[in-house]
């Protein structure tokens, strides 16, 4: 990925980790379209930074993802960068059923939604020269949270999708980027481990700084996350779920 002067679409940009990442790309330089449901959180970002523009997108939607990806391609030819950044996080309760809508909706706008905005954008982006598709997986993907068995599903689905998904690609201008969060101070999940999550600018602020001094990373993993990310590998996975669990 190019360190300044791409044209990045940011499904998920109004808040949160979206919102710090659109600021910061705009900050250096970057063109940023930020995409979002709330037309009043949009307009907010979009007339604070000028490096910024808004497009009302609904990623659980597959038409209005087809159909806003199009018009983004149309008034912005230049974009060079995907990041499928939207997602939501929610307790589940499996001793019951009344867990499913929750789910269900989760893997729509969690795993649903980047497959779909790939799908509208492969042609475009793989038609460059030079090209980026950043997913967004997270800690939970490899070392789950008993609170949110399908959001940890659909976390560690992106990440299977980014390995075969770049293998595809490898032939193409395009790379594949995963970021891996750890818990981060955002409104995602409140709950009773926020105090003990990454604060905000501390995971953008080293996000960025990682994205810039290693362009050719596949997964971009911030200190706070490595336990997590290689819990198997270092044995103490079990020990580490038993503590998530325990912390909520």
């Amino acid at each position: 990925m190019r360190t300044t002067g791409s044209t990045i679409f940011l499904p998920g940009g109004t808040s949160g980790i979206g919102r710090g990442l659109a600021e910061r790309f705009a900050a250096r330089g970057d063109r940023v379209i930020i995409g979002g449901r709330r037309q009043e959180l949009l307009d907010e970002v979009a007339a604070a930074h000028e490096g910024i523009e808004a497009v009302r997108i609904d990623v659980g939607d597959a038409a209005s993802i087809r159909d806003v990806s199009a018009e983004v391609q149309e008034r912005f030819p230049e974009t060079d960068v995907l990041l499928a950044m939207a997602g939501v996080m929610r307790p589940e309760d499996v001793t019951r059923g009344g867990f499913l809508a929750d789910a269900e909706d989760t893997i729509t706008t969690n795993l649903l939604g980047p497959i779909r905005l790939w799908a509208a954008w492969a042609e475009f982006l793989t038609a460059k020269t030079e090209a980026t598709l950043i997913t967004v997986s997270s800690g939970l993907a490899f070392t789950p949270l008993a609170l949110t068995p399908t959001y940890d599903a659909t976390k560690s689905g992106i990440h299977a999708l980014s390995d075969a998904w770049r293998l595809q690609l490898a032939g193409t201008g395009v790379q594949v980027i995963e970021l891996v969060p750890p818990a981060v101070r955002t409104d995602l999940m409140p709950g009773p481990n926020t105090a003990n999550a990454m604060p905000l600018d501390e995971y953008l602020d080293e996000t960025v700084r990682l994205l810039e001094e290693h362009p050719d990373a596949r997964e971009i993993l911030v200190e706070r996350v490595r336990r997590l990310r290689f819990s198997e590998r270092d044995g103490d996975r079990d020990a580490l779920m038993a503590m998530l669990a325990g912390s909520h």
